[in-house]
């Protein structure tokens, strides 16, 4: 049996190393052999076997998902469990589709994102002494602490896509980090709301994006360092 929630960008174990072996046996290229530890170069080849299981777009980002997953097990001899609670840092990747577009009407202002910065570093794993600061940093850069007007960006080079429940169109950055929804869907955390305008779920989708794009340690040590956005000390630059 794999657990999907084990099977994530970063982590190290034995369900990584089954689903290598099972990679490898389909063709897809692993130079380093099955090592147990899902990194870039496993990223790769499932990548490769989304495209050829027939995944597009950022549905064949090479994060496993439920599906993907079970048909490579169902090749290989193993049987996946979806339904694990996925460990704090990430785990709960979700399709577009499953995205959704109601706002809670969360708090706004600085004392609010402390706040909410500090349950997404629990929920993550992420030490809070370097990962409250660096996440508040970003919530006032990009919407002003989650004022109101400023939670959805309608005309940065995101603002196209299909309309969708909140009314505006579906790939707009939303929410108080600004998370366009494939980024969200791919980086969700388990646990959290399916919204981006959710504030925990979207700092919880930010920490997990910047630590897979920005190889950001997992106590967030190096998070302002390097995430420009999210350090006071430098002058705001997208991310």
């Amino acid at each position: 049996m794999v657990a999907l929630s084990n099977v994530r960008f970063g982590a190290t174990n034995e369900d990584v190393r089954a689903v290598q072996k099972a990679l490898i046996k389909r063709g897809r290229t692993i130079p380093h052999g099955p090592t147990g530890f899902f990194g870039d170069e496993t990223k790769a080849a499932y990548r490769a076997e989304q495209l050829a299981q027939g995944f597009t777009g950022a549905d064949a980002d090479g994060i496993p998902g439920c599906t993907s997953l079970t048909a490579l097990g169902r090749f290989a001899g193993f049987a996946v469990d979806c339904t694990s609670a996925a460990p704090a840092g990430g785990g709960g990747r979700i399709t577009l589709g499953q995205v959704t577009y109601n706002d809670p009407h969360d708090d706004s202002g600085e004392a609010a994102m402390q706040r909410y910065a500090q349950r997404a570093c629990q929920l993550t794993g992420m030490d809070p002494k370097f990962g409250v600061p660096a996440l508040v940093t970003i919530t006032l850069r990009e919407s002003s602490y989650n004022s109101p007007g400023s939670r959805i960006n309608l005309t940065d080079m995101n603002a196209s896509g299909p309309r969708v429940s909140d009314g505006h169109p579906q790939n707009c950055s939303r929410g108080a980090t600004q998370c366009v929804p494939t980024t969200f869907a791919s980086y969700h955390q388990a646990g959290t709301a399916t919204t981006p305008y959710d504030v925990v779920a979207d700092m919880c989708a930010t920490i997990n994006y910047v630590r897979d794009r920005y190889h950001v340690n997992t106590s967030g040590s190096n998070f302002a360092a390097q995430v420009q956005q999210a350090d006071p000390h430098r002058a705001p630059h997208w991310y």
